[in-house]
């Protein structure tokens, strides 16, 4: 049994797989510290300062702080400014998954455009080729 699960472990596919998951962890890691640390900064500002990670809405009246994290501490709280920032990280992510395809498929029509190098006759085609030579000169 640890044979055959060494076996598929180690199936390319597997390998793959597992390398793009963790791949994807640190891009998602990036694009969260860019949402968080840079793009909405810049909309809090445009805004006027407004910060969307506390933004919600009490749904007890127990809640009284104005902070998301006390408020939670409080009570039920409908968090939507959490929402729009994960919202607004999807959007981002797939803009640059989006941005990187369309640049992989760029370069790929780009080397399908390039021409090929003429490929060397086979051994048959240039003994062919001498017999007809050959066959004129006489």
């Amino acid at each position: 049994m640890l044979k055959e699960f060494r076996e598929f472990a180690m199936k390319g596919n597997v390998v793959d797989l597992a390398v793009g998951v963790i791949i994807g962890a640190a891009f998602g890691a990036i694009v969260t510290s860019l949402v968080a640390d840079v793009i909405m900064p810049i909309v809090g500002a445009i805004t006027g300062g407004l910060d969307f990670s506390n933004y919600f809405l009490a749904l007890s009246s127990k809640v009284t702080e104005t902070n998301l994290v006390d408020a939670k501490k409080q009570g039920a709280v409908l968090a939507y400014g959490s929402f729009l920032t994960l919202t607004l990280n999807f959007f981002i992510i797939a803009f640059v998954l989006f941005m990187i395809i369309r640049l992989m498929n760029k370069l790929k029509r780009n080397e399908a455009a390039a021409p090929a190098a003429p490929a060397k006759p086979s051994p048959e085609v240039v003994l062919l080729t001498e017999i007809r030579d050959l066959l004129k000169k006489t």
